[in-house]
């Protein structure tokens, strides 16, 4: 038991050091040396985890995107929505805010964040430790569902929201193209609904 915490403690801190180092200097410019000096572990432990710095950054885009939409979720049961494209809308638009608010987050995930609701790409390498129950994907296949929501793919259909979602608001955030991200919110969240509501 207390080699697994201190494993888990080896692993969180080269994720973390890692984490630190790719947002303040690239990951490009980031050595696995100068992740391990400052995670003041030994090279050979890195290898352990990681078969390199592009996989822990490509597990790092996971967890982070993870993160944010369990935060979002988290929220959203605070919330007493019960509308199910308005829930959708909800996770969304907190993403986004917490994004707007953190550029340096948002350049890091870049447009990965659909890693975060299908991180296959780390699947293999990296199982998550918790539960999918309260997932975005579960709350969307659920809602689709229950709603008897005519989709003839609802996982496709939410993979395409949240692509849709991360390759415009970095744009719209970061460059304010096509518009800055608040103009471009009701443009975003009525294309979404179409995707919802569309009937087969």
């Amino acid at each position: 038991m207390n080699l697994d915490k201190k494993s888990d403690n080896k692993e969180n801190r080269l994720l973390n050091t890692a984490f630190k180092l790719f947002t303040e200097k690239g990951v490009k410019h980031t050595s696995i040396q100068e992740i391990v000096d400052n995670a003041s572990v030994a090279k050979g432990t890195f290898y352990l985890y990681f078969k390199d710095k592009y996989e822990i950054r490509d597990i790092l885009i996971a967890k982070k995107s993870e993160k944010l939409f369990n935060e979002a979720l988290s929220s959203l049961r605070n919330s007493y929505i019960s509308n199910f494209s308005d829930q959708i809308i909800y996770v969304i638009n907190y993403v986004i805010d917490e994004l707007t608010n953190n550029p340096i987050l948002l350049k890091f995930i870049s447009k990965n964040l659909s890693w975060g609701v299908y991180n296959k790409t780390v699947q293999n390498i990296y199982e998550a430790d918790k539960s999918k129950e309260n997932s975005l994907h579960n709350l969307f296949i659920k809602g689709v569902s229950d709603n008897n929501i005519k989709i003839k793919n609802p996982d496709v259909t939410l993979f395409m929201i949240i692509e849709l979602v991360s390759s415009t608001c970095f744009n719209s955030i970061l460059y304010n193209d096509p518009l800055p991200i608040e103009e471009f919110k009701p443009f975003l969240y009525e294309t979404i609904r179409d995707f919802i509501n569309k009937e087969e």
